[in-house]
């Protein structure tokens, strides 16, 4: 279905949300509450671990994508060259 699958490790969610790789569950919930300027913390635990992924992911896609593009640049690269041999 040429559906993107993006892969981040906890310690980058928690770092991206809170600074700290290292951060707690609750730091984690505080973060994800003010930076959303949520009224309450989102009820049940995992919806803070969902919506920090969320926030991490959106502020890494625009990497991910120069990333995904030098990729495809440097493979075009190889090829090229590799076709001069």
């Amino acid at each position: 279905r040429d559906i993107d699958v993006h892969f981040h490790t906890p310690s980058e969610v928690k770092a991206a949300v809170t600074g700290n790789g290292r951060a707690d569950k609750a730091q984690v919930t505080e973060m994800v509450t003010r930076i959303l300027a949520l009224q309450q913390k989102p009820p049940p635990a995992d919806a803070a671990d969902a919506l920090a992924l969320a926030i991490c992911h959106c502020w890494r896609a625009p990497m991910i994508a120069r990333m995904a593009e030098a990729e495809a640049m440097a493979a075009e690269q190889r090829r090229k060259y590799q076709a001069t041999l």
